[in-house]
């Protein structure tokens, strides 16, 4: 319960950072393009959340299994300090489905963050806003694990501690950063490329998709189509 706490109170400092650099004040001493619609960001992530516990309970036996019983007793027992790096997922659900689930979060962040670059560059400004949608994925991931709406909540993940580890409290925001990178250097440098070579709508909204499954699933949860690209249209030259 003391480390519930504890990553409650880093979340909770986390949030009063975000809230701190969109507040009025910060606003003064800052370009207005740099004011963060804090609201669109939880709703979005909110939606995003729904998603995904929705997955979970599809897919998954023990999440199902674990939603009777006491509600707070068993989330509170589920809370604990893992003790191990590994948590029982299979390697690609680790390695590659929390950085994807991070950096979708960490993208709803930069749509909700005016005069964020669309493409990779060398510039202060895109390394700044990556940086922030790090930070924003941190808070997600640290949600997802230990809040009133996580896995401990739902589906009881950690009641059994062999069932928790430090792994995906490391690789969500640190993957989560490497690939919102890397998808912005590809849909730069390869699939806009691509896009010069061909007019077929299909073609394009496919290798969007295919080469930034992150991006994708950000712009399912913000309502728009998930090939979008506020830079350019399916249909530019």
């Amino acid at each position: 319960m003391l480390y519930a706490l504890h990553s409650f109170a880093l979340t909770r400092r986390a949030l009063l950072v975000l809230c701190l650099l969109a507040s009025p004040a910060a606003a003064a001493a800052q370009p207005a393009a740099t004011h963060v619609d804090l609201a669109g960001v939880f709703v979005d992530s909110l939606k995003q959340l729904a998603i995904e516990h929705a997955i979970r309970i599809a897919t998954q036996e023990k999440t199902r299994g674990e939603l009777g019983g006491p509600f707070w007793s068993d989330y509170e027992r589920s809370l604990r300090l893992p003790r191990t790096w590994e948590d029982g997922d299979a390697w690609w659900v680790n390695y590659i489905g929390h950085p994807i689930h991070g950096a979708a979060a960490g993208y709803s962040w930069l749509d909700h963050e005016p005069g964020t670059p669309s493409d990779i560059s060398l510039s202060r400004r895109y390394w700044v806003t990556r940086a922030h949608a790090l930070g924003w994925a941190a808070v997600y991931s640290t949600q997802f694990e230990f809040g009133p709406l996580s896995e401990a909540s739902i589906g009881n993940v950690g009641l059994d501690p062999a069932t928790t580890g430090w792994v995906d409290h490391v690789t969500t925001p640190v993957g989560a950063f490497g690939l919102i990178v890397a998808e912005d250097a590809l849909d730069r440098f390869f699939v806009k490329w691509a896009e010069r070579h061909t007019t077929n709508r299909v073609w394009r909204a496919s290798l969007r998709m295919l080469f930034n499954p992150a991006r994708t699933m950000a712009n399912l949860t913000s309502g728009k189509r998930p090939w979008n690209r506020q830079s350019r249209s399916l249909d530019w030259r």
